[in-house]
């Protein structure tokens, strides 16, 4: 079990698994997939020990609708796949964000499109992470580059999902998923262990899609004698389905705008020699490492490189990239796709700003070679 602030070494699935236990989640509904297996087959041996439930379900569609259920139930829950099973799984993934239900969906990368390549790294789900599911909808997604931050994000993402009633996709690589590294897993934090709002007051004053300042409609917990109404259709504040432009539109809005309004809270990013770079260096998961030796490198060959890491992949931390590229004539990006974080680089950065892609999509890690000479080839 997680939680003995012992140093021990820790795959990064299994990090993810402890972490998720250790933020209280207590349901489990999943498919086998590579690379993410593991945090399925550590679930399963884990959740038993603190009364929690583990379901193997036919397939990735039933497995997050199962999530879904058991949140409404009252259960922080969860889920694991990656490429192919998170496509299965984008429908629900919409249902739990038009009907708010708290849940984290963990997507491990591997090469694709389709079945690609079950065993070789990627980070081609960037785009789809945030957009993969129709309509405009509110999505939290977490991006860890270290087995121990796979930890801590996974606490993170439950206080996430339960305090803003959101999906939270948490996105790594192959590589991360399966590194090994010595780690001490400490405890949650005091106050780290966030819940959802729950209804309070007179039954018959409760309005389901209500929601105060914090634009957060508490949630009816089951048996405490609140009507709920859950639909994937577009409602009001009473829960029920109208295509009523005011209501609709006053229904998406608060939708979308819980997220900007608790942008503060939720943005989470790392940041290595900001202040004199003319060259940043923005990556994510594996890739940021490699990139981090390669600007110590580079700042030690006198190129004045940093680097920018985005851990709150979506909603993008725009304003905290723009204040470490204040000074940057080039942005770097390194990932192994075909350019998807680029374009968001691109759409936030000054025309003044040169943005260099760097995509790699043979199924191998970037190196830092391969980086440093981006860099280099950028300075001259």
């Amino acid at each position: 079990m997680a939680g003995t602030g012992t140093i021990r070494n820790v795959q990064g699935n299994h990090a993810c698994a402890l972490g998720a236990i250790a933020a209280g989640c207590r349901f489990f509904a999943g498919y086998p997939i590579t690379p993410s297996s593991e945090v399925a087959e550590r679930m399963a041996r884990e959740l038993p020990g603190v009364k929690g439930v583990f379901i193997q379900m036919e397939d990735e569609i039933a497995s997050m609708g199962a999530v879904i259920g058991a949140s409404l139930g009252g259960v922080k829950a969860m889920t694991a796949t990656s490429g192919p099973g998170f496509s299965l799984m984008q429908e629900n993934i919409g249902y739990a964000a038009q009907t708010e239900t708290p849940c984290v969906i963990v997507n491990v990368m591997r090469g694709g499109p389709s079945t690609g390549m079950p065993t070789r790294p990627s980070q081609g789900d960037i785009m789809q992470a945030r957009w993969g599911t129709h309509g405009d909808h509110p999505v939290i997604v977490l991006a860890p580059a270290s087995v121990k931050e796979v930890y801590d994000e996974m606490i993170r993402a439950f206080g996430l999902a339960e305090r803003l009633r959101v999906p939270v996709i948490v996105l790594f690589d192959e590589v991360i998923g399966h590194l090994l590294e010595s780690v001490e897993l400490a405890p949650p934090a005091p106050g780290a262990l966030v819940g959802r709002k729950w209804a309070q007051g007179p039954g018959q004053s409760h309005r389901p899609g209500a929601a105060g300042d914090d634009m957060v409609p508490a949630m009816a917990r089951p048996g405490d004698g609140y009507r709920a109404h859950t639909t994937g259709l577009t409602h009001d504040e009473t829960g029920f389905p109208t295509q009523d432009p005011v209501a609709v539109d006053r229904f998406l809005r608060r939708l979308l705008g819980k997220i900007d309004h608790h942008r503060k809270s939720i943005e989470s990013y790392e940041t290595v020699a900001p202040d004199d770079a003319g060259i940043v260096v923005a990556a994510i998961g594996v890739t940021s490492r490699a990139a981090r030796r390669a600007v110590k490198t580079a700042r030690d060959e006198g190129i004045k490189a940093g680097l920018f890491r985005p851990i709150t992949l979506w909603p993008f931390p725009t304003e905290p990239f723009l204040r470490a590229a204040r000074r940057a004539k080039a942005v770097l990006v390194p990932e192994m796709n075909a350019g998807q974080m680029c374009l968001e680089i691109e759409r936030i950065c000054p025309d003044t700003v040169s943005v260099v892609s760097l995509g790699r999509i043979d199924g191998e890690p970037i190196s830092p070679d391969e980086i440093l000479a981006a860099i280099r080839k950028i300075g001259a």
